[in-house]
C-alpha cells in the first residue's frame, strides 16, 4: 500500500487533484464553523443537545456540525441531494423529463440546471423553518431585517457547497459531493471516540469489533454484483460487419446505496421533531416514537426494505435495459429479446434485492440495537454507528476506484485487487 501511495504521489496531475480536493474540503470545514450573521452558536448548541433522535440530530451529522453552530455552512449539501433525489423520482412520472434524459449530455445539462434552481429553493425553505424553530425555542431571536439575513446567508452558503461539489467532481478526484458529506461525517468522528472512550467497559471492548464487522460487511456488500452474460451478434454497421462478442451486464446488491436509510430516518424522525411545534402530543410521540423502542426500530427496518425497492425500481428500468440491448444487437443467451428479456431482468433485481434490502435494514439499525441492549451510549453510535460507516466506506471505494483508473492510465501497479 506504502509504494502505491508513493507512486500516487509521483504522478504530476493526480497529485494536484488530490491537493486541489484537499483545499476545498479544508474551505469547506472553516466555513462549518463560521456563524450566521446575528446568531448566539451556544444557545443553538445547547438546543440541540436536547435533540437526540430527531431529524435535527441526523442533519447535524450530515453538516458536519455545522447546523450546531448554525454556520453559514448549516444546511450543508443535503438541500442538493434532496433536489437531485427528487428530480429523480419526477423524471420517472413527468414525460418532459424523461425525454431530456433520453437526449443525452443536452438533456442531462438541462436536468442539472432543473436540480440546482431547486436546489436554492429548498436551502431558503430549510433556512426559514431553522430560524422559526430556534426562535420558539428562545435560542435566536428573530426580526424581519435578521430573517432575511440569515436566509440569504444559509441558502449561498449551500449554492457555495454545490459549486465546491462540482469543481472537485471535474478537477478534483472522486465525486464532490459525496466527499462533502465524507467529510461532514469523519468531523463528527473525534467526539464519537471520545464518547467511546469515557463509555462502560462493554461498549470499550465490543464496540471495535462490531465496527469493524460492519466494515468488513460493508465492502463485502458494496462490491457484490451478478453479472448477467451478454452476447452480442455479428450486423452489418453501414459497409461494415461487425463482430459479435460476449460481456455482462453487473447488477449490484445494494443499487440504491444510502438513500433508503437516509429517507427512512427523515419520516420516522419526523413525527418527534412536528410534535415540539404542538405540545400537546409529545405525549403520543414520546411513549410510540422513541429510538429505541422495538416497534419504532421494526418499522424503520420495514421502512427501509420498501424504500430499498422502490428506489432501485427508479434507478434501474428493466424495460429500458431490454430495448437497449434489443437495439444494439444483444442478447441474453436462453432468453428471447424484447418483454421476456425484460421479464428475466426483473426477476433476478427482485431476488438481487432482497438481502441488500435486508441488509441495509440491519446496519441502520444496529446503533438502535446496541444502545437498547449493548449499553452504548447514544454519541458513540451516532458518530460511529452503522450509516456513517456505510457511507465513508462506500465513498473511501469509488474515490480509491478513480484513483486506481488514473494509475493503470500511467502504467502503474493498481492497489485494489
Amino acid at each position: 500500500m506504502l509504494s502505491w501511495l508513493t507512486n500516487a504521489w509521483r504522478v504530476p496531475e493526480l497529485r494536484r487533484r488530490v491537493l486541489f480536493t484537499a483545499l476545498i474540503l479544508a474551505f469547506y470545514r472553516l466555513g462549518s464553523w463560521i456563524p450566521a450573521p446575528g446568531v448566539d452558536p451556544q444557545k443553538v448548541q445547547d438546543y440541540l443537545d436536547q435533540q437526540s433522535g430527531t431529524i435535527l440530530s441526523l442533519l447535524n451529522i450530515f453538516s458536519g456540525g455545522a447546523l450546531s453552530q448554525f454556520a453559514l455552512f448549516a444546511l450543508g449539501i443535503m438541500p442538493y441531494v434532496t433536489a437531485s433525489i427528487i428530480m429523480q423520482l419526477l423524471t420517472v412520472v413527468i414525460p418532459r423529463l424523461e425525454q431530456l434524459q433520453k437526449e443525452g449530455e443536452a438533456g442531462y445539462a438541462k436536468i442539472n440546471q432543473y436540480t440546482r434552481y431547486s436546489t436554492v429553493v429548498l436551502a431558503a425553505l430549510q433556512a426559514l423553518g431553522y430560524a422559526y424553530l430556534f426562535n420558539r425555542q428562545g435560542a435566536l431571536p428573530l426580526n424581519p431585517g435578521r430573517i432575511v439575513l440569515i436566509v440569504v446567508s444559509l441558502a449561498a452558503g449551500t449554492t457555495l457547497l454545490m459549486w465546491m461539489g462540482e469543481l472537485i467532481t471535474k478537477r478534483g478526484i472522486g465525486n464532490g459531493i459525496s466527499l462533502l458529506i465524507f467529510a461532514s461525517i469523519l468531523a463528527q468522528l473525534p467526539g464519537g471516540i471520545r464518547a467511546w472512550y469515557n463509555g462502560g467497559p462493554t461498549e470499550r471492548l465490543l464496540f471495535p469489533i462490531i465496527a469493524l464487522a460492519i466494515i468488513v460487511a460493508v465492502v463485502f456488500v458494496q462490491e457484490g454484483q451478478r453479472k448477467i452474460p451478454i452476447q452480442y451478434a455479428k450486423r452489418v454497421v453501414g459497409r461494415r460487419m461487425t463482430s459479435g462478442g460476449s460481456t455482462y451486464m453487473p447488477l449490484r446488491v445494494n443499487m440504491a446505496g444510502v438513500i433508503p436509510i437516509i429517507f427512512a430516518a427523515a419520516i420516522m424522525a419526523f413525527p418527534p421533531t412536528v410534535a415540539q411545534f404542538f405540545p400537546a402530543t409529545q405525549t403520543f410521540v414520546n411513549d410510540h416514537f422513541l429510538p429505541s423502542d422495538p416497534l419504532y426500530i421494526l418499522l424503520q427496518a420495514f421502512m427501509i426494505v420498501i424504500f430499498t425497492y422502490f428506489y432501485t425500481a427508479v434507478q434501474f428500468n428493466p424495460v429500458d435495459q431490454a430495448d437497449n440491448l434489443r437495439k444494439h444487437g444483444g442478447y441474453i443467451p436462453g432468453i428471447r429479446p424484447g418483454p421476456p428479456t425484460a421479464q428475466y431482468l426483473d426477476r433476478v433485481l427482485t431476488r438481487l434485492t432482497l438481502p441488500g434490502a435486508l441488509w441495509l435494514a440491519l446496519v441502520a439499525t444496529l446503533p438502535t440495537i446496541a444502545i437498547r441492549y449493548g449499553g452504548f451510549s447514544q454519541a458513540t453510535s451516532a458518530a460511529l454507528g452503522g450509516t456513517s460507516i456505510l457511507i465513508v466506506v462506500g465513498v473511501a471505494l469509488d474515490t480509491m476506484r478513480q484513483m486506481e483508473s488514473q494509475m493503470m492510465m500511467r502504467h502503474y501497479e493498481g492497489f485494489l485487487r
